[in-house]
C-alpha cells in the first residue's frame, strides 16, 4: 500500500521558518520524482518545488531564494525548507510523488502552512 505523510505544517509568523517532512512507503522510492503543491484559499493548486530522481529543482518564481526542496533516499523522505515566509504562502501543502512506469500520481493528504502578518 502506497503512503504519503506529511508533517511539519503549523502557524508561524511573517518572516519565520518551517520544515516540511513527507514520508514515503510503497514505493520504490529513489526512481520517484518528487514536489511540493500548495492550494491557497480559493486558488488553485500549484507547483512549488520539484526534485528529480537525479536531483535536479526546479521552483516556482514566488519561492525562489526562499524554499528548498530536497529528499533523502536512505529514509524515504522529501523535504521543503521554507524561510522568510510570507502571508500569500499560507496553503495547504501536498507532497506528490510521480514515476512513469506507475500509472498513479501519489499525494499525501496535505499539511497545513499558516502564515501571520
Amino acid at each position: 500500500q502506497v503512503q504519503l505523510v506529511e508533517s511539519g505544517g503549523g502557524l508561524v509568523q511573517s518572516g519565520g521558518s518551517l520544515r516540511l517532512s513527507c514520508a514515503a512507503s510503497g514505493i520504490i522510492f529513489h526512481i520517484y520524482n518528487l514536489g511540493w503543491y500548495r492550494q491557497g484559499p480559493g486558488k488553485q493548486r500549484e507547483l512549488v518545488a520539484s526534485i528529480t530522481s537525479g536531483f535536479s529543482t526546479n521552483y516556482t518564481d514566488s519561492v525562489k531564494g526562499r524554499f528548498t526542496i530536497s529528499r533523502d533516499n536512505l529514509k524515504n523522505t522529501v523535504y521543503l525548507q521554507m524561510n522568510s515566509l510570507k502571508p500569500e504562502d499560507t496553503a495547504v501543502y501536498y507532497c506528490n510523488a510521480r514515476w512513469m512506469g506507475d500509472l498513479q500520481s501519489r499525494w499525501g493528504q496535505g499539511t497545513q502552512v499558516t502564515v501571520s502578518s
